[in-house]
């Protein structure tokens, strides 16, 4: 008695298994296709909290130093001009790390490969506003500076920008 042991898979196996994939592939792409928009997003507030952070280590710098308005500090072999304590526009892109990723004029970054150029931070240096020294700022698309109130037009902007 001769037993034939099959060999490979039937037209029906494969046309199956091509069905199914065609289904998952069909429900899941719409979830990836968001994804690089918020990868953009999600780098252009991150560069704000990094701008931010390392405004306050370079004021802790300043502050431990006693620095005066305009006073310009050698930070890890880099000069780094201060305006009211903090870094100024000119000089917070010298204490950012890495700035892959992003176009840099001054104290505007911008994020490539956006679908707009407007997809940006922008470091607003401390100023001294009736002999009070207000932090440094960020300005995101819209010209909204962030904060609790604008956080869900500043998200929505980028949504929109990135």
């Amino acid at each position: 008695m001769n037993r034939k042991t099959q060999a490979g898979f039937t037209l029906v196996e494969l046309i199956v298994v091509i069905v199914i994939l065609g289904i998952l592939a069909a429900v899941a792409l719409p979830r990836f296709m968001g994804l690089e928009r918020e990868a953009r997003v999600a780098a252009v507030k991150s560069m704000g909290g990094t701008l931010l952070s390392a405004s306050q280590m370079a004021h802790g710098i300043c502050m431990a130093q006693n620095c005066a308005n305009g006073a310009i500090i050698t930070i890890e072999g880099t000069p780094v001009t201060f305006a009211q304590g903090y870094p100024n526009n000119a000089s917070i892109a010298v204490l950012v790390q890495s700035t892959e990723g992003f176009a840099v004029a001054a104290n505007l970054f911008t994020k490539s490969g956006a679908t707009t150029n407007a997809c940006t931070v922008r470091y607003n240096q401390a100023a001294l506003a009736g002999g009070v020294v207000t932090p440094p700022t960020l300005t995101y698309p819209g010209n909204l500076i962030m904060n609790a109130a604008n956080e869900a037009q500043i998200n929505t902007n980028l949504h929109t920008n990135c």
